[in-house]
């Protein structure tokens, strides 16, 4: 089963409801790289495409649970996340959108990816991982996840919201094991191969009082 949660890919899609501004240098200070024993979540940018670009073109299973479309070329795909380095927010300037590439320390591969949309009241109201199909089951889902969660609320972000399709059973259990709770289901909130698909959203409300561990 694939560690895949995200319905609305930051950076893939235009923030369409009003909200109020993310202020430039919070949302580049929400992108700060990340480490964790295993793993280093690395500040998305346009050097990442060529690493990524076969994976995401060829690893067929990664697309069983999410609508986030193939991308078109090494190009297409520089030049996306080129925009996305340099604003490190939504077009409409409402969402911070911290984004990492997940890397492995022992070896320097990359995994896969986590990202986030953080509201300017700091809120996460989207948090998204995918990680390519050879590397499931080692837990480096839950773990880079958790570390995203451990450094955002170190920067005061206190509410999680995930989402992942009904049925998927991986995603749903990364996201547990990092603490999220299962909060409703969305019936059909998402498309995936034409058609409409219902999602289970998770939430996680820390204790400002209480410490968060990425390990």
């Amino acid at each position: 089963m694939p560690s895949v949660a995200q319905t609305r890919f930051c950076g893939e899609r235009a923030a369409c409801l009003y909200s109020p501004s993310m202020r430039s240098d919070l949302a580049h200070q929400l992108s700060a790289p990340i480490e964790s024993p295993r793993l280093l979540l690395e500040s998305l940018c346009a050097g990442h495409a060529e690493f990524f670009i076969a994976p995401l073109q060829q690893d067929e299973a990664l697309y069983q649970w999410i609508s986030m479309p193939k991308p078109d070329s090494l190009d297409a795909l520089r030049e996306r996340w080129r925009r996305i380095e340099a604003s490190r927010m939504s077009p409409d300037g409402a969402f911070a959108w911290p984004i990492w590439a997940v890397r492995r320390k022992s070896d320097g591969q990359y995994l896969g990816r986590v990202d986030a949309e953080i509201s300017a009241s700091l809120e996460a109201v989207n948090l998204g991982f995918y990680f390519f199909s050879p590397h499931w089951g080692q837990g480096y889902a839950s773990e880079g996840a958790a570390a995203a969660v451990a450094e955002l609320s170190a920067r005061g972000v206190q509410r999680f919201v995930a989402t992942v399709t009904v049925g998927n059973l991986a995603s749903g259990r990364v996201l547990q094991k990092v603490g999220f709770k299962l909060s409703r289901i969305l019936p059909a909130n998402d498309v995936i191969r034409g058609e409409a698909m219902d999602d289970e959203e998770y939430v996680l409300q820390l204790d400002p009082a209480a410490p968060t561990t990425s390990s």
